[in-house]
């Protein structure tokens, strides 16, 4: 529910066309402010922070911005891009060693043989910040026609993997391709530093780690450091997954969720030798980024799922410790600002940041000072 709303001065002042508020939310630990970051982005993707607190962010047409101080400017040195329907610059990821790599991940969508494939590379940050240094694509997918599913986020896991997500690429409940362990389509992949496999199980392609997923857009490790994600069913079955080395989570054999022509997905809800979600969506709300909260700031919420809405403009809360009890229990935090939320990601500092597709802009979500 909001509360209040006041102007944010730093782009009041540059932003006099479309301003940016301040303004407060209720939520199940009191009130949070919501303070806006950054404006004027076209249609941001993906956020992560430099350990400075300088912070990278995606724009899906192909911009790597680097944001200092409520500057921005523009990286050079990025990837080929093939920005088209749902494809784009996609995610962006800074390793814990960045320190001494200065290494900075980045999946997006690529021209390949065949049409456009969900790709990852890395390259490295220049001294002066103005630029990626060596870029290489590190992994490339197989071509397909059309612009739609293709993940993708990227987590570096505890042992310093890194974890690539990929959706189906649109191939629909009667597709094979991501029941198919040889194609990267509708997997979560797992490679090493230099892009090599991470995994190998037999008969399956090299780096997958699990298959069966329609189209993964959320992705980060728990207090444990388990992998999570969230992914987009059809109509109703988005689910939240644990994906686990050799595992089938289903799709499209199984769904909780209908085809949009309202036609039962494949054999039902549950088939033996794969895998049913931790919690799943019906209707769907198309759940985009993840992360789940140190509860630094907030210490109710230490644990905590929390991830965005593409199509229901919230932030949402699923705490753990209540699932095996009662399932788990959903807070939506709704707020002028939760347009269309893309990423969710803690800060440094314990505040949770997320970006709005709707308002082009990095929100800042913390109790008041």
């Amino acid at each position: 529910m909001k509360m209040k709303r006041r102007p944010h001065l730093a782009f009041a002042l540059t932003l006099l066309s479309n301003p940016l508020w301040a303004g407060e939310v209720a939520t199940s630990a009191g009130t949070l402010m919501i303070e806006p970051v950054i404006g004027g982005l076209d249609e941001p993707w993906g956020v992560d922070f430099l350990p400075d607190g300088t912070f990278l962010v995606t724009e899906r047409g192909g911009r790597l911005l680097l944001v200092r101080d409520g500057a921005s400017k523009e990286l050079a040195g990025g990837p080929d891009v093939l920005a088209s329907g749902q494809g784009g610059l996609l995610d962006v990821m800074v390793p814990r060693d960045f320190a001494s790599s200065r290494e900075v991940w980045l999946s997006y969508s690529a021209a390949v043989e065949g049409g456009a494939a969900t790709a990852a590379g890395v390259g490295r940050l220049s001294d002066d910040g103005m630029r990626l240094e060596g870029f290489r694509m590190v992994y490339a997918g197989e071509g397909y026609s059309g612009g739609r599913h293709f993940g993708s986020r990227l987590v570096e896991m505890p042992d310093g993997t890194i974890a690539l997500t990929t959706g189906d690429r649109g191939t629909g409940p009667d597709g094979t391709e991501a029941q198919d362990p040889t194609l990267s389509a509708g997997k979560v992949l797992l490679l090493n530093r230099d892009g090599s496999p991470a995994v190998s199980h037999d008969g399956w392609r090299p780096g997958t780690l699990s298959i069966g997923h329609r189209n993964i857009q959320g992705a980060a490790l728990d207090l444990s450091g388990r992998l999570l994600t969230v992914e987009h069913g059809a109509q109703g079955g988005d689910e939240l997954n644990a994906p686990e080395a050799g595992r089938n989570y289903g799709w499209p054999v199984i769904s909780y969720g209908r085809n949009y022509n309202d036609d039962p997905i494949g054999q039902g809800s549950e088939l033996q030798g794969m895998e049913q979600p931790l919690h799943y969506w019906d209707p769907s709300i198309a759940p985009s980024g993840l992360v789940v909260y140190s509860g630094r700031l907030v210490p109710e919420w230490t644990g905590d799922i929390l991830f965005g809405s593409l199509n229901s403009d919230f932030i949402g809360r699923l705490d753990p410790d209540l699932a095996a009890e009662t399932g788990f229990q959903e807070e939506r935090i709704a707020a002028a600002e939760t347009g269309r939320v893309r990423d969710v990601v803690e800060a440094p500092d314990g505040s949770i940041w997320f970006l709005s597709v709707y308002d082009g802009a990095v929100y800042r979500m913390a109790p008041a000072e």
